[in-house]
């Protein structure tokens, strides 16, 4: 058995939860938050037999789209380095989907 951990972005949710639960899968959704841009996440946990990973990894695929984001400048936190801190708008790629897969030792539902 594996565990899919899949994080995207808050954006995504939606369309990710309707596909999985077209294609039969079932998951358990976390409220998350990224640490660069501190943006709402979703992470979702999806346990499944190890020859069902590629159909849940093309539902993710399918459902979460990479876009890109122009982020305001931040002031300096304090006990950073200036050269850490970008004083005019920086455009990052966001969305998409961050994936772990991890085997499974034991599983048990109650």
């Amino acid at each position: 058995m594996k565990l899919v951990i899949a994080v995207v972005q808050d954006k995504d949710k939606q369309k990710l939860s309707k596909r999985l639960v077209k294609a039969g899968f079932r998951a358990t959704e976390l409220a998350s938050t990224g640490g660069f841009l501190k943006a709402g996440n979703t992470t979702f946990l999806i346990g499944v037999e190890a020859g069902q990973v590629e159909a849940v990894m093309t539902v993710i695929r399918e459902s979460c789209q990479a876009r890109e984001k122009t982020i305001s400048p931040m002031s300096p936190i304090q006990g950073t380095t200036e050269s850490s801190y970008v004083p005019y708008p920086v455009t990052v790629q966001v969305g998409g989907a961050t994936v772990f897969v991890v085997d499974v030792e034991q599983f048990a539902h109650f």
